[in-house]
């Protein structure tokens, strides 16, 4: 596929153009400024969550349920209601967006890592180095990740750092596809065969020539593999073998209050709405970020 900043490409420098102003084009960019509204309202709650609310996630108040002990609507002490157990409602789902930050940003960074090292390692040397590390990466490809993550998350203990590696464990796979077909083809251009022949080291080649046009791709994928893992997340905690209570996620939160969804609907409105926006608002910002970055790329998943 041709692309516009090929003659850069070829000369082996990396072009200005698309890396300057890429905030300002961001910012002008509708869709992609809602997300970043959303991701920084999330943000900001999850930082400021002791100030913004008096209650401990965890603490069951004496006044936090009905007489019958069901669950309280929103109303003016409880902003979003309380849960089955007493406690609020606003204070669990702001403590429990921390949960999905961290693991979001960490799982996402390590998956991200194994992808591009694979990749890069696989589509620069090839032979049966690439060879052995793609058909492996095909085998993971195989998987269903949700069911890989399932089996991975009931071998071990479940805990928030567990849940992280679990989900990057299953989520490189994609990154190093990617990754290893630009490498393959930038391997192939004719400034990569200039340093290869005035004995240009391997690592050198990569550091210096190759890993910069791929952090583009790398920016991109690093954006839009947060609302996967952030999704991933939720859906381990709602069955139970992902975050373990006490410890507040949107995703148990929900798998706590399931069998209110009829009697108190706001228990699984609120959460499930807080995990939509934010997957969706990372999802807004990754296309817009491959748009700006990489025209090539417009409109394709």
């Amino acid at each position: 596929m041709t692309s516009p900043i090929a003659p850069d490409l070829m000369a082996g420098r990396m072009p200005a153009k698309p890396r300057a102003g890429i905030w300002r084009r961001l910012v002008k960019r509708r869709l992609a400024l809602l997300g970043l509204v959303i991701v920084a309202v999330v943000v900001a709650g999850a930082i400021l969550a002791p100030w913004l609310t008096g209650y401990d996630p965890n603490e069951q108040m004496f006044d936090g349920l009905t007489i019958e002990g069901s669950p309280l609507p929103p109303n003016a002490k409880f902003w979003l209601g309380t849960d089955l157990l007493g406690r609020d409602l606003l204070t669990r789902i702001l403590y429990g967006a921390r949960t999905s930050l961290i693991i979001g940003i960490v799982a996402n960074g390590v998956a991200l890592f194994i992808g591009t090292l694979v990749g890069v390692t696989a589509g620069y040397f090839r032979g049966w180095i690439g060879s052995a590390l793609m058909r492996f990466t095909d085998l993971m490809m195989a998987f269903p990740a949700l069911l890989l993550a399932i089996c991975l998350a009931a071998v071990f203990q479940p805990s928030l750092w567990i849940v992280a590696m679990v989900i990057a464990l299953v989520n490189w796979v994609q990154t190093a596809r990617v990754i290893y077909t630009e490498t393959s083809s930038l391997a192939e251009r004719e400034f990569i065969d200039a340093e290869r022949t005035i004995g240009a080291s391997a690592p050198r080649i990569l550091f210096r020539h190759v890993l910069p046009h791929l952090l583009p791709t790398i920016i991109v994928w690093g954006t839009l593999g947060i609302s996967t893992t952030v999704l991933l997340e939720a859906t381990l905690s709602f069955l139970g073998i992902g975050v373990q209570p006490p410890t507040a996620s949107w995703g148990n939160i929900i798998f706590e209050n399931q069998t209110y969804f009829q009697a108190a609907p706001w228990l699984v409105f609120f959460p499930g709405a807080a995990i939509l926006a934010l997957a969706l608002a990372f999802n807004l910002i990754g296309d817009a970020l491959r748009d700006i970055l990489d025209p090539t790329q417009r409109g394709r998943a």
